[in-house]
């Protein structure tokens, strides 16, 4: 794997920085370092005017081909946009789950009136999306799903409940995984439908977490409708739908997750130079292999992304997400022991950085699939191991 950069994508770069530097003014300057993982409730309406600004610039559906209305970057392009946008600090993309995950998978599942409908409004900004996946009882498992969608004329009926549901406060719409197969179970009769959050039978209550903020929410449909055109790829065929959409969460996105793992650990390395917590050897220790950890997982993820790119799939692409959700834990509990006797200090709203990064890393081992659930999937699908 070539880890050097052409003058062309060096260019790219200086147009990437350039332009943010340029944008994240005046309103938009406040925003910096808000909104992302633990934080996704803050300054949402600004954020949402933000991606408008992104979108007019050419910024938004970097991946998306030129035929769906992006720009059609090549992976290494992605990557120089996503560690230069964690490198500014630019705000957490509220239209993350529109132009990430729902975007690709439109243009790859949909139909051409689905495409001209959706794919415009995703990349400027002006529809936001939310993911109905996960439920109380199929989180992980998400086979176990039971929400269900009934056919009544020219519309789907909906019943169920969805749970974890990031932003689904100020969603305009939501991709919405229902059994339609009668009698069906596991992966079969599933369908991927997309819903009009704004409707009678769709109810929103945010869940507050230990951090203070409510950036998830339950949704529970009662009745809710859509219309029959409104199911992305074969109904009843949602299953491989939905695990399109899912490798697409852990596609580039991650280095650009990566990069802002360098800003926290950077903001941590600070806080013990400050405090003398940085002159205790165990402390320096512990700094110092989280630095490594990073670096080897943005070389992993770097090399599968190539992989991938070239039409393969390394079996170490299955670590992704155990590494970095363990290594993000250890920074947070790294730093408390930094902050030492401060650690202790939980002011209303926990509204130190460094306490609201360690209460929210309680969640990276469970959410998008569990460190167990991702220890069985290596064992099983990586190593060929039985069940």
């Amino acid at each position: 794997m070539d880890m050097s950069f052409s003058a062309e994508e060096e260019l790219f770069r200086e147009e990437v920085r350039t332009w943010l530097g340029e944008h994240l003014v005046g309103d938009f300057a406040r925003l910096r370092g808000r909104g992302g993982l633990g934080d996704m409730d803050a300054f949402v309406e600004e954020r949402i005017a933000w991606e408008q600004e992104l979108g007019r610039g050419g910024w938004t559906g970097l991946a998306w081909s030129k035929e769906s209305g992006g720009r059609g970057a090549s992976l290494v392009e992605q990557v120089i946009f996503l560690e230069e946008y964690a490198r500014s600090r630019a705000p957490g993309r509220a239209g993350h789950i529109g132009e990430g995950l729902l975007g690709p998978t439109v243009a790859a599942f949909g139909t051409d009136a689905q495409k001209a409908r959706f794919l415009a409004p995703i990349l400027a900004g002006t529809e936001i999306w939310c993911q109905g996946y996960s439920e109380p009882n199929a989180g992980s498992d998400l086979a176990a799903l039971q929400t269900r969608a009934v056919r009544d004329g020219d519309n789907w009926v909906i019943d169920g409940q969805k749970v974890w549901t990031s932003l689904a406060m100020v969603s305009q719409w939501c991709f919405v995984l229902a059994r339609t197969g009668a009698g069906s179970s596991r992966h079969e009769g599933i369908s991927c439908l997309l819903v009009r959050m704004d409707q009678p039978g769709v109810r929103v209550v945010p869940i507050r977490q230990m951090t203070g903020n409510a950036e998830f929410a339950e949704v529970f449909f009662d009745g809710a409708t859509t219309p029959v055109d409104h199911v992305v790829g074969p109904v009843d065929g949602g299953w491989k739908v939905a695990m399109h959409t899912l490798a697409h969460e852990r596609g580039a996105s991650t280095l650009g997750q990566q990069a802002d793992f360098t800003n926290e650990l950077r903001a941590l390395v600070q806080v013990a130079k400050d405090n003398g917590a940085a002159n205790d050897p165990g402390i320096r220790d512990r700094l110092a292999e989280l630095w490594m950890r990073l670096k080897v997982m943005r070389l992993t993820a770097l090399r599968t992304l190539s992989a991938h790119d070239r039409g393969e799939l390394p079996r170490e692409a299955m670590i992704t997400k155990l590494f970095w959700a363990t290594w993000h834990r250890d920074l947070g509990e790294l730093a408390m022991d930094v902050l030492g006797p401060d650690a202790a200090v939980l002011r209303e709203g926990h509204d130190h950085d460094l306490h609201r990064l360690f209460l929210w890393t309680r969640s990276d081992t469970i959410y998008a699939g569990t460190n167990e659930i991702q220890k069985n999937l290596i064992a099983q699908r990586a190593l060929g191991m039985p069940r």
